[in-house]
């Protein structure tokens, strides 16, 4: 086992690695400048037309209901988790990185939506199939001919892998982790009520999935954001110190422990694409299943993903984590250290629970809300992807394996899981981002026409 962990981890180090980083922050840059950064000047729009019904078409789920279950994928332990790993590992400076992918990451999910409706299907049972494995499969073989269908294979193989990590096993302990912390409640009695909720929701497919998330998402979300400003208000004396620890640590060359500028930055963009999944091709799964018959209308929904994830949700965390007291900066050396060395949710339940009567409650509650509809949002996914391989028909036997693991997962030690499942996670970005700049025209195209429609 550790000979195939050492293994797993040298594929990770590349699936996580700088040309990865570049790939990933570079496409959304290519996509940025083609669309003359469609993500900002569109921004206004795009909220409008969350409510819209405009351009309503055939589909499975709202616009707003796709946006939120896109979000309950990532708002979660990306937000609560990831954030502080990025500043125990990389320092505070990582936090101005998770900006700069999340900024460019707006035009990568607007093209990834754009094509995922362009190129969606409709399946036997009448429910719309669409994401990265169909717009490579249908939309390079439009453009350069040939058959691309393996290539959209190992995107949806990338995909079922990851799902039942990242997506699955990784937040059902998650949550048992932080109920057996806070509450002392048996991991197994979590697994198996978490189980149970999951099949109540996933056996109505899509339509039930997107209304659950459409409630639980928004709700927590202005909760957790409520917190935060609670916190932030109480403490805006120290905010201005915070914000300059981020911006002279992000081109210092000195991270936590003494590590170098690079260490910030790949943590930085790691944790950010992790917390928005801009460029992963998950998310373009669950706006292909929008009501919405205009590529370039969900493409704009589809973009507010990163600016509410990461600027504005992982924000919040960063500023309360900063203005906690448990990073100290030593002013002869000038490194950072972190009180008992603390990480991941950890990090971030104590930094709430030392600046709020409480705080660490608001961090147990969210992990679990948001976990679970995490869970949800990866199930569409992952039954998405396992479609596109075995058909239609296959996936009751991926919704029974996917309640079981739900169980699983909370019970066991799952640092190869995670491992494993963060290695495939990275992975899906390959196939995807060749496809991105492959059909980059289509999306340039189609946006342009709708620019000169909507002056």
């Amino acid at each position: 086992m550790e000979a195939l962990n050492s293994f797993v981890s040298q594929i990770n180090s590349f699936a996580w690695g700088p040309i990865m980083i570049i790939f990933l922050v570079g496409t959304g840059v290519v996509l940025s400048l083609g669309t003359v950064f469609v993500q900002f000047r569109r921004l206004g729009t795009a909220f409008k037309l969350l409510f819209s019904k405009e351009h309503v078409g055939e589909g499975d789920i709202t616009p707003f209901q796709a946006l939120m279950t896109s979000l309950s994928a990532t708002i979660g332990t990306g937000n609560i988790a990831g954030v502080a790993t990025a500043i125990a590992a990389g320092g505070p400076g990582a936090v101005f990185w998770m900006w700069v992918t999340a900024a460019f990451g707006g035009a990568t999910k607007y093209g990834e939506a754009l094509l995922a409706i362009k190129y969606r299907i409709t399946n036997e049972d009448g429910e719309r199939s669409g994401g990265p494995m169909y717009y490579i499969k249908l939309g390079m073989a439009d453009k350069f001919g040939g058959n691309w269908a393996w290539l959209g294979f190992c995107f949806a193989l990338f995909g079922v892998v990851a799902s039942f990590g990242i997506g699955n096993m990784v937040q059902s302990n998650s949550v048992a982790a932080a109920l057996k912390d806070s509450y002392s409640i048996n991991p197994w009695i979590t697994g198996g009520i978490a189980a149970v909720l999951t099949a109540l929701v996933i056996i109505g497919g899509i339509k039930s999935i997107g209304k659950v998330t459409s409630k639980i998402v928004p709700v927590m979300a202005v909760l957790f954001v409520a917190a935060s400003l609670i916190i932030i208000f109480m403490n805006l004396g120290k905010i201005p110190a915070a914000f300059a620890m981020i911006f002279d640590n992000a081109f210092s060359g000195k991270a936590v422990g003494g590590a170098l500028i690079g260490t910030v930055i790949r943590y930085g963009v790691a944790r950010g694409v992790f917390s928005n999944e801009a460029g992963l091709g998950s998310a373009p799964i669950a706006h292909a299943a929008s009501k919405n018959n205009d590529p370039v209308t969900q493409g704009l929904i589809a973009s507010l993903g990163s600016f509410i994830d990461t600027l504005v949700i992982c924000t919040m965390t960063a500023l309360v984590i900063l203005i906690s007291g448990l990073l100290t900066l030593d002013p002869v050396s000038g490194l950072m250290t972190i009180k008992n060395k603390l990480t991941g949710a950890a990090l971030t339940s104590q930094a709430f629970g030392a600046t709020i009567p409480g705080g660490e409650h608001v961090i147990a509650i969210g992990i679990v809300f948001f976990a679970f509809s995490t869970i949800l949002g990866w199930y569409y996914y992952g039954s998405k992807c396992f479609e596109y391989i075995f058909g239609v028909k296959s996936i009751i036997a991926y919704k029974v394996a996917w309640v079981a693991f739900v169980v699983i997962g909370s019970g066991i030690k799952i640092g190869f899981v995670w491992n494993l499942s963060d290695t495939f996670n990275g992975l899906m970005a390959i196939p995807n981002l060749i496809a991105l700049l492959a059909l980059s025209p289509v999306i340039f195209a189609l946006t342009k026409e709708y620019s000169d429609k909507n002056k």
